[in-house]
């Protein structure tokens, strides 16, 4: 499976709701940002369910914004695994392509007020895809420096990471 097969009905809406039918099953840890409210900072961060091939799992991030005026973005959403405690993990971190999709670096975009940027984090989750540790949730921002939302992750076989791989906010999908 490719960026552009991933499922990507359970996202939300330039709204910022989801939309009708399914929903992610990723849902915001209470006292996390939730869906509809804005944060401060005007852009909000959601993810979607977690789509699997080969051993590969991979999640659509979106960021909309959610504010009253446009929001420069250019670079990479900020993402740290962490344990059941909600401690940070020794999961690296990578702005780079993967098996799931392909990374063309960061692009400088003035995201319009209930406009919407999207990025891919991808991660091998098999036990012959290196050293694996169990991850309990995401904590994803943005941008460093911003609101985290934490997203538990749930199933066996999608907690095990490896290291983290993830593409650039674009307006159009990874693939």
């Amino acid at each position: 499976m490719h960026a552009d097969e991933l499922d990507l009905s359970c996202l939300p809406t330039p709204s910022g709701r989801p939309p009708t039918g399914r929903t992610p099953r990723a849902t915001p840890t209470p006292g996390a940002v939730a869906t509809g409210d804005c944060p401060s900072s005007g852009v909000v961060v959601d993810m979607g369910e977690v789509q699997a091939a080969l051993g590969h799992r991979a999640v659509s991030l979106t960021l909309t914004n959610c504010g009253r005026k446009p929001f420069r973005v250019n670079g990479y959403p900020s993402v740290r695994a962490l344990d059941d405690q909600g401690e940070p993990l020794p999961v690296p971190v990578n702005p780079a392509s993967s098996y799931m999709g392909t990374d063309r670096g960061p692009m400088e975009v003035m995201l319009k007020q209930g406009k919407t940027l999207t990025a891919l984090l991808a991660w091998v989750s098999t036990p012959t895809g290196g050293d694996l540790i169990q991850g309990d949730a995401l904590e994803i921002a943005p941008a460093p420096g911003l609101e985290a939302r934490t997203f538990p992750l749930e199933g066996s076989d999608v907690r095990l990471l490896d290291e983290l791989n993830m593409t650039a906010w674009r307006p159009d999908p990874p693939r």
